[in-house]
């Protein structure tokens, strides 16, 4: 019965927040026995817990566990106010995320209907509240049972093609459009169906008197490295008129008093109120790589005379961020221009990291955004059939300098958006616009995920067409509603200072996505069964999608999958956990073969798999970043799983980094140095992001596999400021002396002024027609802190070590790399294993074994 009490800030006791999150129990509501619950959570995870059902991500058990979102459920519990939280002029039930259509009841009275799990529900109870005991109970209606009526009453059907309704047992009824909630519970092309329902952010009772701050929007008008101008918008609430207040905000990094700002408020109507500052010579956020994500400390108070009415404290990063889309002699331009610099944008598209997100702990978002950050990116796509991410996410990415491209929850279908669901709609967008845009990371906000495309380069256009009754002119003008006027108009009313970009992709109005105007998806490769040298040629102005799968390692597979009837790709089990179509499997194995030597059992297979989504990607991102500033933007699709699959994540489900993370991090640094063979010649391209030229010392070598170097070049090079050149291009027929192809390989690597070295390996065939040697790697292990030194070598060059140990939770600092002949590396594994645990289950792995 208890619950947890804390204050908002210690000043005056304005406003008091008790979190009620213990003493929860839920049932079904058909049905009599209660259970023990936590909050925040979703039934799933409950019913996991009570031992009712089993883990839904092992083998098959999904399959059994479609009844749950055809089944109402009631959760509660008793709780009583502190003393003096109970003495506020005003006590407020702040429901933060309910999932989705939700009934609120307060001592048996109804203070809320929810029907958006992207919104915050508010009730003010203080006429219904007790001293004592108070119940909560929250009755959660199926959303599937709510929305097939929806469903059943029209004539034609919106397209919702990722929705898994025969998975759920519901026939062709695609009822996702109609609900505001997560796209992805209904299944996607890499996630099961698992529709939740549940209290799924945290439930708050608020106490307040007279007045507090309801909100505040720092502008920033103009942001030089000189100085900067800012504005804080304040909005405050209060319940009666107070004449002569005060807001003040204070720089706490510097204890110097930025703005001071008196004003009178009006009872009952939000007063907003601007206090205008400057800053002299500021400390500017920069992104990942380009310079510090500095930010400033600021903290607003709201007094009336001597008493302080409410304080809120913001971190916020002063920059100058803009996209900047302007016509050019190829199309239309499409970059992000930070302080005055044009940005090469490196970074993965992300989706939600669990399919139960509230098992997603703060310790998982520091580690998913640091795997972004220790991989050299600087960009994050949020992308729209997921979430508004919780706060942290964007705390993380402002912190550490990742650029948000933050969509509004919409992905690969049409929406009956108008009337109620519309209104939903722009209140959710309110909501969020105004909940994040002070947040430095935000780079843009983008109306959908692919759902342009799909009425032109689709079909659907045509389909609808083909309805005739003016149902493609009614279904037309709810998307228009939708993304040309209703979200645009929010955010140039919310957040007027970041850009409104219509969709993702996105060239123009009236038509599909192209490769010189905007943003664009690229999937030739993958769906289209395009050669993966096609990433060589296919150009964009930003590409913001473009992908390849692979399976987990071994370790991963064995936590969902630990019978060896499901260790092949046709297996009941693998198919299940691969949700990118029937042949998905095959096309894995058909890139293979075309590309690599064929695997000698499953185990190696998964290997072999990571090496070709690895090179994949790595073909794409430096066939990118050599565009540029064409191109200026390169987002692989994706960085993390919802559950253990076969996907194109490069980061599998448990966190383990897959070959891609790996190699990404390398072909993301701020300096690439890219062999390249284009016709005849081989072309050195040295790319920079660096905003200051410098010198450095190019090599270029074509070794054979044993050591023996056939060509060595030497030159000193000039890199001039974020840019990508050529200094160096040669006649291959110049490079190979008596050797074939097949027996050498480029290696080249730029030593800057500091004596950091950037290099790249590079073979001029397909790797199953390269002669790689068979070699034996050395190993020597040391203990250090938080694990183990383990240093590696090879008298001949060695293709894609991998290194492996039978514990999901270890990381190595580095794998899938090549060994040169007779070099010597160390990598740092950290790990809990023993040392006997780490030498009984160490192996070590080459592409030729």
């Amino acid at each position: 019965m208890s619950a947890v009490f804390m204050l908002c800030d210690v000043v005056s006791g304005q406003p008091l927040v008790q979190e009620i999150n213990q003493g929860w129990k839920f049932k079904q509501a058909r049905l009599t026995n209660w259970y023990p619950a936590k909050v925040p959570g979703v039934v799933h995870m409950d019913l996991l817990d009570n031992g009712i059902i089993e883990d839904p991500f092992y083998r098959l058990n999904e399959r059994g566990l479609q009844w749950i979102d055809k089944e109402d459920w009631i959760y509660e519990t008793k709780f009583t106010f502190t003393p003096q939280l109970y003495k506020q002029q005003h006590l407020v039930l702040d429901c933060k995320g309910l999932d989705t259509y939700a009934d609120v009841y307060v001592n048996d009275s109804l203070v809320i209907k929810a029907n958006n799990m992207f919104r915050e529900w508010k009730a003010d109870i203080k006429g219904i509240a007790h001293e004592g005991a108070n119940t909560i109970r929250v009755y959660f209606h199926s959303p599937i049972k709510m929305d097939i009526p929806k469903w059943d009453a029209l004539s034609y059907q919106y397209p919702a093609a990722n929705d898994q309704s025969e998975n759920g047992g519901v026939f062709d009824k695609k009822v996702s459009v109609f609900a505001r909630k997560a796209g992805y519970q209904y299944g996607w092309d890499w996630g099961p169906r698992l529709v939740t329902s549940g209290i799924w952010r945290p439930i708050e009772v608020i106490g307040w008197s007279d007045a507090f701050i309801d909100n505040q929007y720092f502008k920033q008008p103009d942001v030089t490295a000189s100085r900067a101008r800012l504005v804080a918008q304040v909005k405050v609430t209060a319940d009666h008129d107070i004449n002569g207040a005060t807001v003040q905000v204070k720089d706490m990094d510097s204890h110097k008093t930025l703005a001071t700002q008196h004003f009178d408020i009006k009872k009952g109507t939000a007063t907003v109120v601007d206090v205008p500052f400057t800053i002299e010579h500021p400390l500017l956020w920069w992104t990942n790589g380009l310079g510090d994500p500095h930010r400033y400390t600021f903290q607003t108070t709201l007094t009336e005379g001597d008493k302080t009415l409410d304080v809120k404290t913001e971190k916020i990063g002063i920059r100058s961020l803009k996209l900047i889309t302007k016509k050019d002699r190829y199309g239309l331009d499409f970059h992000f221009e930070l302080n005055g610099h044009p940005v090469f944008c490196k970074g993965a598209n992300y989706i939600p990291q669990d399919n139960f997100l509230p098992r997603v702990t703060e310790a998982d978002y520091q580690r998913t955004i640091l795997a972004a950050v220790n991989s050299n990116m600087n960009m994050l796509r949020v992308w729209g059939g997921g979430i508004y991410e919780n706060d942290i996410f964007y705390d993380l990415c402002d912190k550490y300098g990742i650029l948000v491209w933050q969509e509004f929850m919409f992905a690969c279908s049409l929406y009956p958006a108008e009337g109620a669901l519309l209104e939903n709609i722009r209140q959710e967008a309110i909501e969020n616009v105004t909940r994040l845009r002070n947040h430095a990371c935000i780079a843009v906000w983008c109306g959908n995920n692919e759902c342009q495309d799909g009425w032109y380069g689709w079909g659907w256009k045509k389909e609808f067409e083909k309805l005739g009754k003016g149902i493609a002119q009614k279904v037309w003008k709810q998307y228009s509603d939708q993304y040309y006027v209703t979200l645009p108009k929010v955010v140039s009313e919310y957040d007027p200072e970041v850009k409104y970009w219509p969709s993702s992709p996105f060239s123009d109005y009236g038509q599909s996505s192209n490769d010189h105007q905007g943003d664009r998806h690229y999937w030739s490769v993958w769906h289209g069964k395009a050669p993966i040298s096609s990433y060589n040629t296919e150009r964009a102005r930003f590409f913001s999608e473009y992908g390849f799968q692979s399976f987990p390692e071994f370790v991963s597979v064995k936590q969902y999958a630990p019978k060896k009837e499901d260790w092949h790709i046709n297996s009941e089990v693998m198919m299940s956990h691969q949700r990118g179509g029937n042949n998905a499997n095959e096309l894995i194995d058909w890139y293979l073969l075309n590309e690599y030597r064929k695997p000698k059992n499953f185990q190696r297979f998964l290997y072999v798999n990571q090496v070709l989504q690895g090179d994949a990607i790595k073909t794409a991102i430096e066939a990118h970043r050599r565009d540029m500033p064409y191109c200026m933007g390169t987002m692989f699709w994706q960085l993390d799983d919802c559950w253990p699959v076969a996907s194109w994540a490069s980061r599998d489900y448990y966190g383990r980094w897959k070959a891609q993370q790996y190699f990404a991090r390398k072909a993301y640094e701020d300096v690439l140095v890219s062999p390249i063979l284009k016709g005849s010649e081989l072309l050195i391209d040295i790319v920079s992001d660096r905003l200051k030229s410098f010198k450095g010392k190019l090599l270029m070598q074509v070794m054979t596999f044993d050591g023996k170097i056939v060509v060595s070049k030497k030159m000193s090079v000039h890199v001039p400021a974020n840019s990508s050149f050529v200094p160096y291009k040669v006649q291959v027929a110049d490079l190979l002396g008596d050797e074939e192809k097949s027996n050498v390989f480029v290696h080249a690597s730029l030593t800057d002024e500091s004596g950091k070295v950037y290099d790249n390996n590079y073979v001029m065939l397909k790797q199953k027609d390269m002669n790689y040697p068979a070699v034996e790697v050395t190993k020597h292990v040391e203990a250090i802190a938080g694990g183990y030194k383990i240093t590696l070598s090879a008298p001949k060059f060695a293709r894609a070590v991998y290194l492996s140990v039978d514990d999901v939770k270890s990381f190595f600092s580095d794998n899938f790399f090549d060994l040169l002949p007779g070099e010597e590396r160390s990598i740092t594994l950290t790990t809990d294993l023993s040392m006997d645990e780490v030498m009984k289950s160490l192996k070590i792995d080459t592409l030729v074994d």
